[in-house]
């Protein structure tokens, strides 16, 4: 068997055939568990030696809110010139990496239309059972979140497609909306027409007439935004392929471009590593309020804070929510977080973006399309088929998962390089299609907590 210390100052070390953690010396109950250089909770029973920590005998030490001083502890990136891609640049000077036709529907009633014209068109149909039957805060999230794709750049034209009696109705979606291309995007009210599979019809095929004039021209690769996930996560998960995604992001950063990172509550433990990077007090505090805030929203449905890893996790090695979440950061490489993000709203700055929301793959990969990322970087040591409204790269974190499930996972981190990653990258923003896409797999799930009329 082969096994790696992460750090010097660790008390374990990881196998790297099954992703477990076994101890580097002795271990007495209620010492600290150190992995990645931090505590990821306590010993709950002495341990000796060479044996296994896992479930059996280490515990979480996560509790409530926390209070923080902000600490800034970063460098600003030494800047690369950046490379160029070819992607479509639209009106308002944002850059897709793919000219689809969406279906947006307004309400979840009206879902069966969206598929029955996407089936015939061959447009791209994002359907949701929201919309309708929702009151404030959760009708608001629905909102931001489908005008959020509704803008999406990779979109060359979009239908949104109303029922005429939801409180997500076409005209309040508008007012949510703001500016847009009225030529790109396009409205339809069911109830308002005759025939809505016709006139629908008639509207996509307009939009593909407009789309199809569209050319991939060069632009620098700092127009790039990219999303960063995790699902299925093991215990290699922070040994491989979520270091090299952050060191794809500090490469993009440097060349000027931007990248987000979700999945709060996978941030609980580690988030004094963000805080500390943010690029003033103001994003700090924000930072803050975004933690403490998913916290309380656990607290207030009563269930406990650390109620994470997953089944499937620990089987992978993962044991307590701190391990995890050191893991996940490392996404973010060590870019500064110059943006804290609540749900729709738009990554507009470079450099690295947080964003509201949870640790659900579909929640999440919705979230980041939403804020307008052109593409998601994902990775996982189980294996997972999910895609998101753009192309979703499937990164392994280990060799055998992306040799057994090879019409899943695009990249294989344990066995390939950061260049390789990087090139994929390029490739993919310049129309390469992912696993996702060739399956056709493409979905959302749009958060919800509250009432339902």
């Amino acid at each position: 068997m082969e096994y790696v210390l992460i750090n010097p100052d660790d008390n374990v070390r990881v196998c790297l055939q099954d992703g477990h953690k076994y101890a580097v010396k002795d271990i007495r109950k209620g010492e600290k568990i150190i992995k990645y250089g931090f505590p990821i909770g306590v010993a709950s029973a002495d341990i000796k030696t060479g044996e296994r920590v896992h479930t059996d005998n280490l515990k979480t030490s996560l509790s409530g809110v926390l209070d923080y001083e902000y600490e800034p502890d970063f460098a600003h990136p030494v800047p690369i010139e950046p490379v160029m891609i070819n992607a479509f640049v639209r009106k308002n000077g944002k850059i897709g990496i793919r000219n689809d036709i969406w279906i947006i529907p307004t309400v979840g009633c009206i879902n069966g239309v969206a598929k029955s014209l996407a089936e015939r068109t061959g447009a791209l149909c994002f359907s949701h059972p929201y919309g309708c039957s929702q009151l404030g805060d959760d009708l608001s999230v629905t909102q931001k979140t489908l005008c959020g794709l509704i803008r999406h750049p990779n979109a060359g034209g979009v239908l949104v497609l109303g029922l005429g009696c939801e409180n997500n109705g076409i005209a309040e979606m508008k007012k949510v909306l703001g500016d847009y291309d009225e030529e790109r995007i396009r409205f339809l009210n069911s109830q308002d027409c005759g025939d809505e599979i016709a006139d629908g019809e008639k509207i996509i095929t307009e939009l593909r007439s407009l789309a199809e004039k569209d050319e991939r021209t060069p632009v620098p690769i700092s127009k790039l935004t990219i999303g960063l996930k995790c699902g299925g996560s093991d215990g290699l998960s922070g040994i491989t392929a979520n270091p090299m995604c952050g060191r794809i992001t500090d490469r993009l950063v440097a060349m000027g471009g931007s990248a987000v990172l979700t999945e709060v509550p996978e941030m609980f433990g580690a988030e004094p590593i963000l805080f500390n990077r943010c690029i003033n007090e103001t994003v700090f505090a924000k930072a803050v309020d975004l933690i403490n805030h998913y916290k309380n929203y656990f607290l207030s449905h009563h269930q406990p804070i650390s109620e994470n890893p997953s089944p499937g996790n620990k089987k992978g090695g993962i044991t307590t929510l701190e391990e995890k979440s050191l893991g996940c950061v490392q996404k973010g490489g060590k870019a500064i977080v110059t943006a804290v993000l609540d749900y729709g709203d738009p990554a507009q700055k470079s450099g690295l973006h947080l964003l509201n929301g949870p640790g659900n793959d579909m929640v999440a990969v919705t979230n980041l399309a939403a804020s307008g990322c052109q593409l998601i970087l994902f990775t996982t040591g189980r294996g997972t088929p999910l895609g998101a409204p753009v192309p979703t790269v499937k990164i392994a974190t280990n060799t055998p998962l992306a040799e057994r499930k090879q019409n899943w996972i695009d990249f294989d981190a344990q066995s390939q390089s950061d260049d390789e990653l990087f090139d994929l990258l390029i490739a993919t923003a310049n129309g390469k299609e992912t696993k996702n896409e060739r399956n056709g797999f493409r979905e959302i799930a749009i958060f919800k907590d509250g009432v339902t009329l």
